[in-house]
């Protein structure tokens, strides 16, 4: 689609994140968004105290200076609220835990609720309500930045969760801050001079940047509104000018229709996953096959010749290279492997926040099995990015099967409020520093009730 056709689609958009009110929103969508809150602030506290990664992040932020505004999760610690931003969407996809829309390559929340917690506990007192509405209006244009790409980012080099997350995040931002629509222009114009993810954060072996990529935009959804804010201009057709958003992203290829269909009376953060597993949400259809076939006929590794894993060409990064996959190097690269996380089901019978760390990624009993893991490209599953199916062919001459198409944990097989509560309870006793599973039952509680808080950031404060 070319530019020109879609002429004012930036501005109506704008229209649209300055105007919607939380009177709006359907019951449905308000407990999604405070799922969504509730899922990120565990994941958050969880990798405040396992994942290495995001130390350094963490120790850039206490040390930064400035009004200490804003929560670090999981530490005990403060920052100001652009650098509480940097280490929380740090930790928010270091573990690979956080909630993802199956229908787009997107985690619409990792970046865009560690920015509006940081502004709501910097600018407060943000009621509930508020950063309800804001999580909605955020996560839903995330999402449908997802849809309405007919060019994927990926092949003209860029990485697209991150910089289709950090459009998302200004929006809820300026939708906090309750920035005019012409200051949400600016805002999403200051973000092109921000936003970029290459796509070599998939390539190398030894990189952690794929862990901790979430919080760059984070901290710039944060800056950039504050920004438009103090009436810096931007540009009038961020998204649809000639060299917006989808031209830069996207060679201009997208759907308006599909983009702006239904606004504001579909919301699409009803239709977020949220994940049993630590793991990228294209290996889950595998895991639970594999924990299904193990369970049913009680399978040994000793007993497996060959596991064939069937997936579309989205999954197919995630089993090649095959020698890279089969013993990776990082707790990330791990996550993002069919063969490692296929060999950890069949080999231990669970997959939890301890199944990549230095001593799980070295397992003898699993590395012996991921050469075993053979991937088969099904190029008509390209529309179901999350479907696996696993064939498992014994010593003994029998073949084992299953297909999965919607994995646990998606809306047609959601995980209840007290699946979600018992995670954040794990979640937070791993932190930095941890919560008494009381304490963290308690807050969470209150966090799937939010919206009648009349002060959620000070609720946060003491997450």
């Amino acid at each position: 689609m070319s530019p020109s056709s879609s002429t004012g689609l930036s501005a109506r958009l704008a229209e649209h994140v300055a105007g919607v009110r939380f009177e709006q929103l359907p019951p449905n969508t308000i407990a999604a968004a405070c799922r969504a809150l509730l899922d990120a602030v565990g994941v958050m506290h969880a990798a405040s105290g396992m994942s290495p990664e995001v130390r350094p992040f963490i120790e850039l932020a206490a040390a930064h200076g400035g009004r200490p505004a804003a929560s670090i999760f999981g530490t005990g610690l403060r920052a100001a609220a652009e650098s509480a931003a940097l280490a929380n969407g740090a930790m928010a996809h270091a573990l690979d835990y956080e909630d993802a829309f199956d229908a787009a390559p997107v985690h619409p929340n990792a970046s865009l609720v560690p920015a509006l917690v940081a502004l709501a506990q910097a600018h407060g007192p943000v009621s509930g309500a508020e950063l309800v509405t804001a999580i909605a209006v955020g996560c839903d244009l995330v999402c449908r930045l997802g849809v309405c790409l007919r060019e994927d980012p990926a092949r003209l080099g860029w990485y697209p969760p991150p910089i289709l997350g950090a459009m998302g995040a200004v929006a809820g931002a300026a939708r906090l801050l309750r920035l005019a629509p012409r200051q949400i222009l600016d805002a999403w114009s200051l973000m092109l001079l921000q936003n970029s993810c290459s796509g070599e954060i998939t390539r190398d072996a030894d990189t952690v940047l794929r862990a901790v990529r979430e919080a760059f935009p984070a901290h710039a959804a944060v800056m950039v509104t504050r920004l438009a804010a103090a009436g810096i201009a931007g540009f009038s057709a961020p998204f649809e000018g000639d060299a917006g958003f989808f031209r830069l992203f996207a060679a201009g290829q997208y759907d308006a229709q599909v983009l702006l269909q239904d606004l504001g009376s579909r919301w699409y953060i009803e239709q977020l996953s949220f994940k049993p597993w630590p793991s990228c949400r294209g290996t889950h259809a595998a895991i639970e096959s594999a924990l299904y076939l193990r369970g049913q006929h009680g399978i040994t590794p000793r007993a497996i010749a060959v596991i064939t894993v069937r997936g579309g060409p989205v999954q197919r990064m995630l089993a090649e290279p095959a020698v890279r996959k089969q013993a990776p190097a990082t707790s990330i690269d791990a996550k993002f492997s069919l063969p490692f996380t296929i060999a950890t089901a069949l080999c231990r019978g669970v997959v939890t926040l301890d199944s990549f760390d230095a001593s799980a990624r070295a397992d003898p009993d699993v590395l012996a099995l991921t050469p075993r893991v053979e991937f088969q490209l099904q190029p008509d599953w390209d529309r179901f990015p999350v479907r696996g199916g696993l064939m498992i062919r014994l010593h003994d001459g029998r073949e084992l099967e299953l297909d999965i198409t919607e994995p646990l944990g998606s809306p047609a097989r959601p995980l209840g409020d007290a699946q979600l509560a018992d995670k954040f309870v794990d979640c937070l006793g791993r932190a930095m520093r941890p919560t008494t599973p009381s304490a963290s039952l308690a807050l969470a509680t209150r966090i799937l009730a939010i919206e009648r808080e009349p002060d959620a950031g000070l609720l946060l404060h003491g997450a």
